[in-house]
């Protein structure tokens, strides 16, 4: 017996089930703002390099 011919059809895969309401592109999350990630990433490398600058003890 075939069961494919029998029933529905398949479900589209990996295809999202609702909008999440701060995805990438909208409104509330737009496209291209970095400023936050920027800014933390300018304070991590200023941590960074003052830790490397200090000297180690033996």
């Amino acid at each position: 017996m075939d069961y494919s011919k029998s029933g529905g059809g398949k479900p589209a895969r990996k295809a999202p089930r609702h909008k999440e309401h701060n995805a990438k592109g909208s409104t509330k999350n737009p496209f291209g703002t970095q400023s936050d990630t920027v800014q933390d990433r300018a304070q991590l490398l200023a941590r960074l390099k003052a830790a490397a600058e200090t000297p180690k003890k033996p």
